[in-house]
Order: structure tokens, then C-alpha cells, then sequence
């Protein structure tokens, strides 16, 4: 199966909200993806890492978004622990179906700084999306 060029695939929702960003909230961009403040954020300068081409599923994301977002994401990285000192990690979750929290249909990425002590124990990390198989 021969995958689209995202130049031949540019499909927009005019109904979705990532599709209708105002250049005013991206902060970062590359030809294929953008960088948003998140509007309800876990953490202080809690980011999201947009494709602009609109697909719900990260597995259906194509190649050279792929390579443009992990860009997005290690240039983010930087910029914020630059920006902000007290910053000592990061996770980085995408949502997946319903079922996995996703509620807007629009495929994205979160990169949330982490700090020493915002909260008690942070091991096991991502696993927190079952708060009862988090700890280990």
C-alpha cells in the first residue's frame, strides 16, 4: 500500500478545534505540525504538539509527520527547560480512542514538564492512567 505525500493529503475539519488554531496560540511550528500552550494544563507549561493535517489515530500519522513532531518535541524540550530551571523531567502521552481519554478527535501530543516533588511519589510515571497499577 503506497502512503499519500501529506502535501497530497491535506485534509482539515473545519468543525475541529485543532484545525482552526489562531497563529496567536502557536508558539513553535515546522511545516507539519504546531506547538500550543495546553488550555487546561496538567503542569505549568504543559504543551501540545499538533499535526496539521487532521487525523484522529497516531498510527495513522505518516512518516514525515512523524519526523516533524519528534522535531517539535526535542525543540519544546529544550526551549522550556531553558525557559523554566526548576523543570527535572518530562512525560509525553498521546490519547487513543475514547476509551483512552482522547476528547478531541484530532490526533496530538502532550509534553508535560515535571518538577521535583509535584507530587508525593511519581514512580511509574504514565502508568498513573490506572491509578492502581501505577505503583509497583
Amino acid at each position: 500500500m503506497e502512503e499519500k505525500t501529506v502535501t497530497e493529503a491535506n485534509e482539515i475539519d473545519e468543525s475541529c478545534i485543532f484545525c482552526n488554531l489562531e497563529s496567536r496560540a502557536v508558539f513553535i511550528e515546522n511545516d507539519y505540525a504546531v506547538v500550543i500552550e495546553d488550555s487546561f494544563p496538567v503542569t505549568k507549561h504543559h504543551s501540545l504538539i499538533i499535526p496539521k493535517r487532521h487525523f484522529k489515530d497516531y498510527f495513522d500519522i505518516q512518516q514525515t509527520e512523524q519526523n516533524a513532531i519528534h522535531d517539535l518535541l526535542k525543540i519544546c524540550r529544550k526551549l522550556l527547560s531553558e525557559k523554566d530551571t526548576s523543570i527535572t523531567g518530562f512525560n509525553v502521552g498521546i490519547n487513543i480512542g475514547h476509551d483512552a481519554g482522547q476528547t478531541i478527535n484530532h490526533c496530538h501530543i502532550h509534553l508535560i514538564p515535571r518538577r521535583n516533588g509535584d507530587m508525593e511519589n511519581p514512580k511509574g510515571g504514565v502508568r498513573g492512567v490506572i491509578p492502581d497499577k501505577m505503583h509497583y
